[in-house]
């Protein structure tokens, strides 16, 4: 049956008038596209060129308009925003809720923004939280987490997770780690490994409870990238190296098991990458820096060697590994 022979069949029996019929045949005699993706870019865009264009009216008019009168409106945008977001809302659901409105999405994030503005500005300005400058972090992170599960918004997840880790990252840097530029400090590090255990976990927890499980992907990305990094970080500055060896070999053994099981080739290929990364400190650190210079003409034929083997044992593994996945849309 052709699209067109209900439409036929109604028309005839008086049951659609003719305007409708004839807005019916034509919809389905031409072809159509969806631009439902450029209207989110164009969204998008919007949205960020608003809080930019924002932050450099205010920056350059500071003076004129005052310090009260910009976070007065600041504040007022991010409310007004919540507050159409809250009236426009879908009610709440453990499930994935697709939104009605996709303009309340926009509207959200634009709020959550100028909300984190507001924050900053409060901290910067008027030094609202005296030295326990990580709170500023820490409220934004706590209100863009409501806001994800409330209104079921991914967007706003990434911006709270990413609050999160500014939080933590501030609350162990004493001032003078900073003045002194120094970077390479184990609480630094170890922050990251504890911080990307604690968010593995939440995810976990939450999936198997079917809390919202369509975050546990953006929890798991994030945190895994953190777990990786963090370890090689600490592979790469200190000496204590075996321990973070272990820890890496325990997360890429996880991970690997976990993408194997979803069939997910995205987190296989970055744990693949991070393994590369690992296992090439390692060669170099273990074979070729201790003989230097002495050997240099035979260890430049075992590095060409070790890359050329490595990089044809990687492309191998992931052209077979992939044709056995799927692209799955969960985790």
């Amino acid at each position: 049956m052709k699209n067109t022979d209900i439409a036929d069949k109604l028309f005839k029996e008086g049951a659609l008038p003719e305007p409708a019929y004839r807005k019916l045949i034509s919809i389905y005699s031409e072809k159509l596209f969806s631009v439902g993706l450029e209207l989110k870019i164009i969204l998008y865009a919007g949205i960020l060129l608003l809080s930019s264009g924002l932050g450099i009216l205010v920056y350059k008019n500071i003076d004129s308009i005052g310090h009260l009168a910009v976070i007065s409106f600041i504040a007022f945008v991010s409310m007004g925003c919540f507050a159409y977001c809250y009236v426009k809302h879908i009610p709440y659901s453990n499930q994935k809720v697709n939104s009605v409105n996709v303009f309340a999405d926009y509207i959200l994030l634009l709020g959550c923004l100028t909300f984190a503005t507001f924050m900053g500005y409060l901290q910067y300005q008027y030094s609202a939280f005296g030295l326990h400058k990580e709170i500023a972090f820490l409220i934004p992170a706590l209100v863009f987490f409501i806001m994800a599960y409330y209104f079921d918004h991914i967007g706003v997840l990434s911006m709270a997770i990413t609050a999160l880790a500014g939080f933590v990252g501030i609350a162990i840097t004493p001032t003078e780690l900073l003045s002194h530029n120094d970077f390479s400090s184990h609480r630094i590090i170890l922050s990251g490994l504890g911080l990307g255990a604690a968010i593995v976990g939440a995810a976990l927890i939450l999936n198997r409870k079917n809390i919202k499980r369509h975050f546990t992907f953006t929890y798991l990305n994030f945190s895994i990238h953190l777990l990786f990094i963090s370890c090689l970080s600490g592979l790469f500055i200190f000496n204590a190296w075996y321990g973070f060896i272990s820890l890496f070999a325990l997360f890429a053994f996880l991970v690997m098991r976990h993408a194997y099981k979803v069939k997910s080739f995205y987190f296989l290929l970055f744990t693949v990458i991070y393994v590369y990364i690992c296992v090439s400190y390692i060669f170099f650190k273990l074979l070729v820096i201790p003989f230097l210079p002495d050997a240099m003409g035979s260890l430049i034929d075992l590095v060409l060697l070790y890359f050329i083997a490595s990089s044809v044992s990687v492309v191998l593994f992931l052209r077979s590994v992939n044709k056995k996945f799927k692209p799955h849309a969960d985790i």
